[in-house]
């Protein structure tokens, strides 16, 4: 999604809004070692401390910007390879074992995050500044109501701006099309009208007259952090739980890399009938459902990075105009921020 001339709008946004949870992970990439990762134009390192909880640094020693992924794991601190620095998690260098009592120790010298793990991923408060406490992960339902739902998450890197991953799921109409030989999207008039409807977190796009037949319509939502929710119809052989919840998240790895999160979700309480679920997914649909995403990752890895350049939208297109301006609004905001900062004496 690039621009002609240097935008900076538009670096905001290519980098990932700041002052926002965003998922950065599934929770298994973190194990027994430190793990790096570039999200959200920055490089970080995850580890797990004694007890098992996850936490973040900036990957980069203070001392001389060694990567602290390469250290060694000490509980709550790393231990960076090149002369045994130690940070804590809170960013805080708690030990110069070259130079004991200098002025780097106590200082926190490395940028800190906080982390919080659900519904088997990573997330990552990605403050503009330092924070004691972020404000609380906010998630949908369907992602904390344990007693209600049944999920699992899809995570795929897809090699294109999050920004068009963003665009395709608010993006009904293409279901009909490319994914017109799928078994759930395979029914529903391929001509449509649709409208926007404005909600307490964000606003629903969706088909006029039509509902429960195909992908008809797209929620977004801004809770603190920014997620899409639709529905798909499910024959019943398609088993238990009502219709087929999805809900998408994307984080940026680099302008052409995208993080790409779904999780798939049912409806349905714990007892046989989740079970039953849960078993016919991963042996049955799961399958089916990888199929109908590579559809998408080919679409987008082939569009040029300024498609959006030479577009020609039109009356289906309207939730995908609505989504960019919300976020061209908030990046702008979050500019104005930086600058009203930078301008007031500390």
């Amino acid at each position: 999604m690039r621009n002609a001339t240097v935008d900076p709008v538009d670096h905001v946004l290519e980098v990932g809004l700041k002052d926002y949870w965003h998922p950065i992970c599934p929770s298994t990439f973190v194990k027994e070692r430190p793990v790096s990762l570039k999200r959200l134009g920055m490089t970080l390192v995850l580890w797990r401390d004694a007890d098992g909880q996850v936490r973040a640094l900036e990957d980069r020693c203070p001392h001389r910007g060694a990567p602290l992924s390469q250290g060694v794991m000490m509980g709550d601190r790393l231990s960076c390879p090149y002369h045994g620095v130690e940070v804590r998690h809170d960013g805080v260098v708690t030990r110069v074992p070259g130079s004991p009592g200098c002025k780097l120790e106590g200082q926190r010298a490395t940028r800190s995050f906080h982390v919080h793990e659900r519904a088997g991923a990573v997330f990552l408060y990605n403050a503009s500044r330092h924070v004691d406490a972020p404000p609380p992960l906010q998630l949908p339902d369907e992602l904390w109501n344990d007693e209600q739902y049944s999920s699992f998450l899809c995570y795929v890197e897809w090699k294109c701006d999050y920004r068009y991953a963003l665009d395709n799921v608010m993006d009904p109409m293409h279901g009909t099309f490319l994914h017109k030989q799928s078994h759930s999207m395979s029914e529903g008039d391929s001509t449509a009208k649709f409208s926007v409807r404005a909600t307490d977190t964000g606003f629903v796009f969706e088909k006029e007259g039509q509902r429960n037949v195909n992908f008809d319509w797209t929620e977004f939502a801004d809770t603190g952090i920014h997620w899409m929710r639709l529905e798909i119809p499910y024959p019943k052989t398609g088993g238990p739980g009502g219709n087929f919840i999805i809900v998408g998240m994307c984080t940026p790895i680099s302008p052409s890399l995208t993080a790409v999160f779904f999780w798939r979700v049912r409806k349905l309480p714990p007892g046989w009938q989740r079970d039953t679920w849960r078993f016919l997914y991963r042996n049955r649909l799961e399958a089916r459902h990888w199929h109908v995403l590579e559809q998408d990752r080919v679409v987008l890895e082939w569009m040029p990075q300024d498609a959006n350049q030479h577009e020609n939208l039109y009356q289906h297109d309207l939730g995908i105009v609505r989504l960019r301006r919300l976020l061209r609004g908030l990046a702008q905001a979050q500019l104005d921020k930086e600058q009203q900062q930078a301008a007031t004496p500390a």
